[in-house]
Parts: C-alpha cells; sequence; structure tokens
C-alpha cells in the first residue's frame, strides 16, 4: 500500500514519499508547516487512502502523556466501594482507554494521529519515547502490559509552537510542508471549487501571494483562507465584478475578512494603500 494523495488532497511528491518512508521505517511521522497547509487533513486522508480507521488525539495545553495511555478513576472507585457497589470488586471498571490504547489493541491497522503536540507542556513529548519506540506500555493498576498487535501508523503534527526534544526527534521521520507554489495552489483550488473561472482564480491568486508578500504582516493568509475567500467571491456572480473594477493602488483586498484575520494586518494594509495613493499623487 502507497500513499499517493486522494482526490480531495493534493500530495506533493516529497510529502507522499515521506508518508510511505515514515511507513516502511515503522517511525512516526512528525509533520510541520504553517498553519492551514493541511498538516491535520493528511492523517484523515492516509486513513482514506489506505482504507484504515483513523484514531484522533487533538492535544491541549492541559493534555497530559498519560491521558493517551490510560486514566484511573480513584475518586468514582472510592465511592463506589462506600455505597457497596459491586463494580469496585474489578478495578478495570475504573480504567479509562486512552487513544494510544485503542490503537494498539485495534483488531486492523490504524492511522493515529496526535495533533499539535507543541501545545501540550514540553515534557510531553518524552514522556511518549517509550510507549511509541516499544509499542507498549504497563497498566500498574491491573497489573497487564498492553503491547500493539499490529502497529499503528503515526502521524505527528505540529505548528513549531514549542521546540521538541532531541530524542523525540530522533524517533521520528520528519517532514516540512512547504507553503503550495502558484502551480499546486490551483490544482487544490479545482479539488475544492471545480466550476471556478480561470480567469477569477488568476487574479484571486495574483491579490493572495501579494498580501502574503507584504513586510511585517502578522499572520499570512493560509490555504484554507484562500479556499474560503474564493467561495465568498463566486458568491451571486460578483467575483469579476469585485476583482475587475479593484482600485489597484489599494492593498486592502476586497472580502477581506476570510484573508486577514487580525486588526494589525488590516491597519499595516490600510498603511500601504494610503503610501501608495499618496506616491500616486505625488507623481501625478
Amino acid at each position: 500500500m502507497k500513499f499517493t494523495g486522494t482526490k480531495s488532497y493534493i500530495a506533493t511528491d516529497d510529502l507522499s514519499l515521506s508518508v510511505n518512508a515514515a511507513i516502511a521505517l515503522e517511525r512516526p511521522l512528525l509533520i510541520k508547516g504553517e498553519p492551514g497547509t493541511g498538516k491535520t487533513m493528511l492523517a484523515l486522508e492516509v486513513a482514506k487512502s489506505l482504507d484504515l480507521p483513523l484514531i484522533e488525539w487533538h492535544i491541549k495545553s492541559t493534555t497530559k502523556a498519560q491521558q493517551g495511555l490510560y486514566e484511573y478513576d480513584a475518586v468514582t472507585r472510592l465511592r463506589d466501594s462506600q455505597l457497596g457497589d459491586e463494580r469496585v470488586k474489578d478495578i478495570s471498571n475504573y480504567i479509562q482507554k486512552g487513544k494510544l490504547w485503542e490503537a494498539f489493541t485495534s483488531e486492523q491497522q490504524v492511522v493515529l494521529l496526535i495533533d499539535e503536540i507543541d501545545k501540550a507542556d514540553i515534557e510531553f513529548p518524552n514522556d511518549l519515547l517509550q510507549e511509541l519506540d516499544r509499542m507498549e506500555f504497563y497498566v500498574y493498576e491491573t497489573k497487564e502490559t498492553i503491547k500493539a498487535t499490529t502497529r499503528p501508523i503515526v502521524i505527528i503534527s505540529s505548528n513549531n509552537e514549542k521546540e521538541l526534544p532531541d530524542a523525540f526527534l530522533r524517533r521520528c521521520f520528519f517532514h516540512y510542508i512547504s507553503f503550495p507554489d502558484r502551480e499546486t495552489m490551483k490544482e487544490i483550488i479545482k479539488v475544492h471549487h471545480p466550476k471556478v473561472k480561470e480567469k477569477l482564480v488568476k487574479e484571486a491568486l495574483d491579490i493572495f501571494f501579494d498580501v502574503r508578500k507584504v513586510p511585517g504582516l502578522k499572520k499570512k493568509p493560509s490555504t484554507s483562507e484562500l479556499v474560503d475567500w474564493l467561495k465568498l467571491l463566486m458568491a451571486d456572480d460578483l467575483p469579476d465584478e469585485i476583482l475587475k473594477n479593484r482600485d489597484p493602488s489599494k492593498a486592502i483586498p476586497p472580502l477581506y475578512g476570510a484573508l486577514v484575520k487580525n486588526e494589525q494586518d488590516v491597519q499595516l494594509l490600510e498603511r500601504l494603500a494610503f503610501m501608495t495613493r499618496r506616491e500616486g499623487n505625488n507623481q501625478n
């Protein structure tokens, strides 16, 4: 089984090669890239392409590594013992299985997504080193070892918010998803908007890449935001009018709220528009 992308996900040759290399090496695939470049979607599409179940573990700032293995609910067990509940005789009734447990004990191979690992505490990756390396862990409460029956395909995404430990990086196969070039972006747009006019795509991409080039921008617009913006431009047959008649001296794109997501960047684009207009007036 080889991953080559899907009808709904355009994968570059480099990305496909990295996915297949990680699978062959039986190493977790660590994916980095700008927000909106499809890191999370990759796991879903790999599962779809290889016809495998997907297990998702979305990491938050409060997530602990232990939660991925299992959690023991001692408080509920104590309460039940006080109430004379028969369930207390079997401690496994109070063990809540985590996502790694689910992946390890699945009857068939699964794709396990550990999403945005850098959101958690800095020790989080180190706490999972042994489990991801050996594909097993020990449950102290029940005195059993949970070992992967079929090794899952592990995909780990990171937004580069924190540096990951070297020991963790050594155990991963790494790939950085570069921002799509113009031709790849056209392919992505076709997937999401197959009926879009070529002229609209050309004009929209001109504006989109111009905005991304603006120095000092706090958040550059991403692929997903371009797709949303085009959806708006296509609505009610307005796009041609909006783009054709736009004032080239204006740095703010039409319907900019789909592309620019904070007031600092709006103000920056407005200042650039003002400076462009003033330069134009001085030349006249």
